[in-house]
């Protein structure tokens, strides 16, 4: 096999790799909160038993980072989270009571949390100099948490949701299967120089990057967690759902496609912001529409957010922080995005949905989400006039 074919092959083995993950995160993440309505539980009870997985989250992913960059294989370390989530994920039909859920969500948190900073840290770098192809690659997961989320939906609309728990970690174990083909990539502190995770926050442009973000995972947090209900309480049904998230899903793909010309040649910055933009629009058009079937091409504005946002911070943090601190920096990232992000959109969003509705916390998102936005354009603006760029960490 020449060189070229065996390029071709691992980015087919990586592209399957992504479809296979992708597809279990369209299981939990958008049945679950079905799921827990079908057992009883209220938006505030739903809204704290999601922001419990936020929560280990952010415990858990500084601990999976450090572990990974100072692993003699950083691929052990995924499978090892890959097959604790699968097996958790069996425990939480053993019981509907609040307190056996919520111990169950954390202990799956504490595995599944890291798993896509992980995969990611270990896919940028044995890609190298390919890194550009990351985005086709990504598409793998956007075409599998499609065709899940069809498939699933129309499982669930005719037998039950409760079969997700069994269909996830039969995922989980063929991405094991798939990981066992990946090219083994080494922690680079091991056996190498150490280096502490506060030198992360040297690069200014990486904290302010990481702030936008927070407050646009934040909504999406609210999102993930309630938008299967309010979509529900407005007349669709479980299949309806699922071409939701197929719609969402592939809606990613044309920045996909060209997200390495668009990094090339687009400022970080200005990308962020089309995406917070984006992602305004969107909240606003849940507030303004009361028709699923209104709602239903609006969800073709996930493709302007979440994936925008993941691929570019990823990219960036691969590019701009050292390989002692690769993973360490891609878990920082989820724990503040995927994390503490999610903890404050569920929780939050639960009571104030009590307080007032499902759908008026969209307009409440919007809001809160264009004045963020404001400062970030200004603190931008202000590093360009004053000539700061993003000084990478000394490496």
């Amino acid at each position: 096999m020449n060189n070229n074919d065996s390029q071709t092959g691992s980015l087919k083995l990586f592209f399957w790799f992504y479809f296979v993950l992708y597809s279990g995160n369209a299981l939990y993440g958008t049945f679950a909160p079905l799921y827990f309505r079908e057992e009883g539980y209220s938006a505030s009870d739903i809204g704290l038993l999601l922001s419990v997985g936020p929560f280990v989250a952010m415990l858990a992913q500084p601990a999976w980072g450090s572990v990974t960059d100072k692993a003699s294989s950083k691929n052990s370390v995924l499978a090892t989270m890959l097959i604790g989530s699968g097996i958790v994920m069996l425990l939480f039909p053993i019981s509907p009571t609040y307190g056996w859920l919520m111990a169950a969500i954390g202990l799956f948190t504490l595995f599944q949390s890291s798993i896509t900073a992980v995969a990611d840290a270990i896919t940028l770098e044995a890609l190298g100099k390919r890194a550009a192809h990351y985005g086709l690659i990504r598409i793998g997961g956007t075409i599998g948490f499609a065709v899940m989320s069809i498939g699933f939906g129309m499982y669930a609309e005719r037998v039950a949701l409760d079969g997700m728990f069994g269909a996830y970690a039969i995922v989980m174990a063929a991405s094991v299967a798939i990981l066992m083909f990946y090219p083994k990539v080494k922690g680079h502190q091991f056996g190498g120089r150490k280096m502490n995770v506060t030198q992360l926050f040297r690069n200014r442009r990486l904290v302010l990057y990481m702030s936008i973000c927070f407050v646009i995972n934040t909504t999406l947090g609210y999102y993930y967690a309630f938008f299967p209900l309010y979509f529900t309480e407005i007349g669709a049904g479980n299949d309806m759902l699922g071409w939701s998230m197929v719609i969402s899903a592939l809606a990613e793909l044309p920045f996909l496609f060209y997200s390495s010309k668009l990094l090339k040649k687009v400022p970080v910055s200005a990308i962020l912001l089309f995406a917070g933009g984006a992602a305004v629009l969107r909240w606003m058009l849940y507030f303004l529409l009361d028709s699923p079937w209104l709602v239903l091409p609006a969800q073709a504005l996930h493709g302007l957010v979440f994936i925008v946002v993941a691929v570019t911070m990823s990219v960036y943090i691969n590019k701009e922080v050292p390989p002692e601190l690769r993973a360490t920096g891609q878990t920082l990232n989820a724990l503040i995005n995927l994390g503490a992000a999610r903890v404050f959109g569920s929780y939050l969003g639960g009571y104030a949905s009590e307080a007032s509705s499902l759908r008026a916390v969209f307009l409440y998102a919007a809001l809160i989400l264009s004045a963020a936005l404001v400062v970030f354009a200004v603190c931008s603006w202000r590093m360009e006039r004053n000539g700061l760029e993003g000084k990478r960490i000394a490496g």
